[in-house]
């Protein structure tokens, strides 16, 4: 079937005739409510974002518990993402053949019920396991909300949906280290899983009483089980050889050997899709340059984002020596810049068009972290806020913006593809911030501590203790030994934060310059044909 007439098949109001796209039924009671509808999928899209960096917030502690090591840490956060990443294309078809009601529940189910693991577990591997899980459920439920907004939505009110989904998104994200620093401060860290339960089950009840089935008219009949694959393997090799690259050397063969494996596994992907029937992604979808640039857009946002948090909760716990809800409290000026800045982009992107606000706001983000990377160990709150607030406030246009610039640049036909398509490019993202960002940071701790120390006056340690004093000041914890002298304590404390400051300092200058490039790629966005065409034509 030619791409138009799946649009000419979509585009019919019924009957074989001709018609401009139509709205869903009015709903006459509580199911299929187009509001009531929002709130259920809001319920349960907010404990997907809001686990992409919750968890932050908890990492010291889980690193504390289960004595984990710095990649340990990196993995409780890399595998969700990954998962999540890796299946939300796949998720989306699913969703259209069996109907986005039946995929968003399971979705719901399935998370809630590994949350609950998670917070049982005793040790790393097992919670890297169910992370993995929660990913993978995550998935499922992500693209079904998007699918069900679409096909509940009459399509004048339907970019509103958006925005205030996008919102709920951005608010979770961001909010996410603040929730987690008052469950863990006054529960613990095992409560940021456990809280995800009784969520689940709200979303679960009010699904059932609320939700409507919607299936594909032209429903995938096959899965790219080999695109899976391969996607699924180049994806890993590339996140496996950032993170293990400070151990192993960037010039090391086995370093090396995943990088090339992963741009083999990237091409031979590409190739593939360019051969099976019903392909994970379509690659015709790139041909578009602004669908193409949002996608990149919203990695690069993800990347210093992302990337950038990690290591803010390390550095006001660890070096501030804040409390886990003082660091989320601290955090309050970017979590109610994105709240407040959500609609207001909202409404200027369909004023303007999208092109100038997303541009704006990856500026201020480029200079948000600019700031941060002039933070040192004694900046006060006032100008920790300052930089916060101006991130939250670039990062709002991006996340609103995002779904008009991909899906509405999207053929018909393949809009809930690009659907999965904004949410995957913002896992991936996210993935990958931590993986560069951490690479960057233990590689300058590497090169910088042994000459800290030895330039303190300190006794010159071992290669082995010198490793581990490493791990230990890339999440700015002082190698402090117990019996060790005040005075000589002191000094180790001073020596580990600064190195660690000048690490994140780094990080943060990289992931400045890749919010400035990305200013550059919002140049080439803008409003799609189909942006507001999408409710109620044909199955969505």
């Amino acid at each position: 079937m030619t791409s138009q007439t799946a649009i000419d098949k979509t585009g019919s109001g019924g009957g074989g005739a001709p018609s401009g796209p139509q709205g869903p039924a009015p709903a006459t009671g509580l199911r299929g409510h187009p509001w009531l509808t929002l709130i259920t999928v809001a319920v349960g899209v907010m404990m997907v974002a809001l686990d992409g960096t919750i968890v932050a917030i908890a990492n010291p502690a889980i690193a504390k518990d289960l004595n984990a090591s710095f990649a340990d840490v990196q993995w409780i956060t890399n595998a969700y993402f990954l998962a999540l990443a890796v299946s939300l294309i796949t998720a989306g078809k699913l969703g259209d053949r069996f109907g986005h009601r039946q995929t968003f529940l399971i979705g719901v189910v399935g998370f809630a019920a590994a949350s609950g693991a998670i917070g049982l577990s005793d040790t790393i591997p097992l919670v890297v396991a169910f992370r993995v899980l929660q990913g993978l459920f995550g998935a499922l439920l992500m693209p079904a909300a998007l699918g069900l907004l679409r096909a509940t939505f009459p399509a004048e009110k339907l970019n509103m949906a958006i925005g205030i989904w996008g919102m709920v998104i951005g608010a979770s994200t961001a909010g996410g280290p603040i929730l987690g620093g008052v469950l863990v401060e006054h529960v613990n860290w095992q409560s940021v899983f456990f809280i995800n339960v009784p969520v689940g089950v709200l979303a679960v009840v009010l699904g059932a009483v609320i939700l409507v089935d919607h299936r594909a008219e032209n429903a995938p009949r096959s899965f790219d089980v080999l695109g899976i694959a391969l996607l699924s393997a180049a994806m890993f090799c590339l996140v496996w050889a950032l993170i293990k690259a400070p151990e192993w050397g960037w010039g090391d063969g086995t370093t090396w050997l995943f990088l090339v494996a992963s741009v083999a596994g990237f091409g031979l992907f590409a190739f593939w899709e360019t051969r099976v029937k019903e392909p994970l992604i379509p690659l015709a979808l790139f041909r578009s340059v602004p669908l193409s640039a949002g996608v990149v857009l919203m990695v690069m946002m993800a990347i210093a984002f992302m990337g950038g948090l990690f290591f803010v909760t390390f550095y006001l716990q660890n070096v501030h020596g804040m409390s886990p809800i003082d660091a989320g409290l601290h955090l309050l000026p970017l979590t109610g810049m994105m709240i407040v800045g959500s609609p207001l982009a909202g409404a200027m992107i369909t004023k303007v068009g999208p092109r100038i606000p997303l541009a704006a706001g990856m500026a201020f983000t480029a200079i948000a972290m600019y700031g941060m990377s002039t933070l040192e160990k004694d900046t006060g709150s006032g100008l920790m806020s300052l930089w916060f607030a101006l991130l939250g406030l670039g990062l709002a246009p991006v996340m609103v913006g995002a779904t008009e610039v991909i899906v509405g640049n999207a053929p018909m036909e393949l809009s809930g593809v690009a659907g999965g398509l904004q949410q995957a490019a913002m896992q991936i993202g996210g993935s990958l911030g931590t993986a560069v960002l951490g690479a960057v940071m233990a590689s300058r701790v590497d090169n910088d501590l042994a000459g800290n120390w030895a330039d303190a006056g300190l006794p010159e340690l071992p290669p082995e203790q010198l490793g581990q004093a490493s791990e230990a000041v890339q999440v700015g914890v002082a190698p402090v030994t117990e019996g060790m002298p005040e005075p000589m304590a002191a000094k180790v404390t001073e020596v580990a934060h600064e190195t660690f400051i000048s690490g994140m300092s780094l990080a943060s200058l990289v992931a400045a310059g890749v919010a400035a490039v990305a200013v550059l790629v919002a140049f080439l966005t803008k409003r799609g044909a189909n942006a507001e065409a999408g409710a109620g034509v044909g199955h969505i």
